[in-house]
């Protein structure tokens, strides 16, 4: 263990502000740059000369996959990552470095079993996510590929968390930057230089994860980190994996009912409004993902600092740290949505000039994102649950907002609406509103209950 950064990266000492803008400025930044690996293939993809619409809708039809994929990366990754934390500021790094072994092991297995799953029942799962006879061959070609280097995106993503946690937010970033240069390299030649169409997208993504991965692994395993990625870490401790997988729920809830909603709304639209309003909410999640990157940069770059103050019992630290990251998303939402409202075009003309697809997705968009700062309080209230190890809490509203909130409206609004897809747009901001207030108020309620039992409890 390097003892010079076990001192320099110690959360409970310093500006709690500025630890957490020295993870969350970089991690923002690696956000956006681990949003390119997706958002460059669609932009490319939207301007192939022949069948662009259809392979920018294929694309969007194997986004539910991809988002499960991600979604186990989060289990044992963010699951893993605020226990080291909260190990790390409690002193126990023997045990911290047993944590990260295990999530390691865990995304190894999981990444298999996801391959050979994801390649055996791709093509009926395809269909229930609304492919038709057009795009089911784009969806397929592209799916096939990203499969095959699952694995790298769970040990890129997943050890990825392990590097941030322990205050690496600087080369964190570089995780995703080595990737994303190298995508934005290979997609022009091997979409267009070698004809490859959405083939080539794909094969640009797999190698551009797979230089990420190594990268991570090179790191956890070398001598600048603090913990150390060893073989003795490998061995699975029930008592650890129960852990892992109950504080890493949340976010696996989160990405799985994410996948959900896009089933929902793929097969609402397809249904409604054809195959043009599937490539609509295509650039919608597109965009969605853009603007949303700073949220998840900030509460990321949170989650460190509120649980090694809480580990250190650090309180009053662990309060001024929720405090200034749910003050800045709030501010940050709010200015996007009057962004998005007043320049809805500039950003679907990222994705496509097709004058029918732009006069699709405007009205659409400005539905979308109506009251788009409620979305934050989910982000905020949830985060905040996460860093301090009550998975029960973030596990509950992963699942109210998605599950129990927008996929019922989805299937029910477009009855109500005319024309119905309108129905299918506007679950998102009634789902924000109810959800992401129930999440925040609720945060708030048992922070303040915790830090006054906690310092009755020292005051003893």
């Amino acid at each position: 263990m390097n003892q010079e950064n076990t001192k320099k990266n110690d959360f409970s000492k310093g500006s709690v502000v500025g630890g957490i803008l020295s993870l969350a400025v970089p991690m923002t930044l690696a956000q956006l740059i681990n949003i390119l690996y997706n958002i460059i293939d669609r932009m490319y993809i939207g301007r192939l000369p022949e069948n662009a619409t259809l392979s920018l809708t294929g694309l969007g039809l194997c986004l539910p996959v991809i988002t499960i994929v991600i979604a186990h990366a989060n289990l044992f990754g963010m699951g893993g990552a605020p226990l080291c934390s909260i190990a790390r500021g409690r002193g126990h790094l023997k045990e911290a470095e047993t944590i990260m072994g295990n999530s390691f092991c865990l995304l190894l297995l999981s990444g298999t079993a996801l391959t050979v799953l994801g390649l055996l029942f791709k093509r009926p799962l395809l269909m229930l996510f609304g492919a038709s006879d057009a795009t089911l061959p784009f969806a397929d070609e592209y799916l096939t590929i990203y499969l095959c280097g699952s694995l790298f995106v769970m040990i890129g993503l997943g050890m990825n968390s392990f590097i941030n946690s322990q205050g690496f937010g600087k080369t964190g970033m570089l995780t995703v930057l080595i990737g994303a240069i190298l995508n934005i390299i290979l997609d022009p030649i091997f979409i267009f230089v070698l004809d490859m169409g959405i083939r080539g997208a794909a094969i640009a993504t797999v190698l551009s994860q797979a230089a990420s991965a190594l990268w991570t692994f090179s790191f956890l395993t070398g001598r600048r980190t603090i913990l150390n990625l060893r073989p003795s870490g490998l061995k699975l401790r029930f008592d650890i994996v129960r852990q892992i997988i109950a504080l890493g729920m949340s976010g696996f809830i989160m990405a799985v009912t994410n996948g959900a909603v896009q089933i929902a709304c793929n097969a609402s639209l397809s249904y409604y409004g054809g195959d043009l309003y599937v490539g609509v909410m295509t650039i919608l999640n597109s965009i969605r993902e853009i603007v949303t990157m700073p949220v998840s940069g900030i509460t990321n770059g949170a989650q460190p600092v509120i649980g090694f103050n809480y580990g250190a019992q650090q309180y009053d630290r662990v309060k001024k740290a929720i405090g200034f990251m749910s003050a800045a998303c709030i501010g940050y939402t709010a200015l996007i949505w009057i962004t998005l409202h007043l320049l809805p075009e500039f950003f679907i003309r990222l994705f496509t000039e097709e004058t029918a697809l732009i006069e699709a997705a405007v009205p659409s968009m400005r539905i979308y994102f109506f009251g788009f700062f409620f979305m934050s309080l989910q982000f905020s209230g949830q985060s905040a649950f996460t860093a301090l190890g009550k998975a029960k809490h973030a596990i509950f509203f992963s699942l109210l907002r998605k599950a129990f909130i927008v996929v019922p409206l989805t299937i029910l609004l477009p009855h109500f609406f005319m024309p119905q897809i309108n129905g299918v747009f506007v679950a998102e901001p009634i789902s924000n509103l109810l959800g992401g207030t129930a999440s925040f108020v609720t945060m708030l309620f048992v922070v303040r209950k915790e830090c006054r039992s906690h310092l009755a409890a020292q005051s003893k």
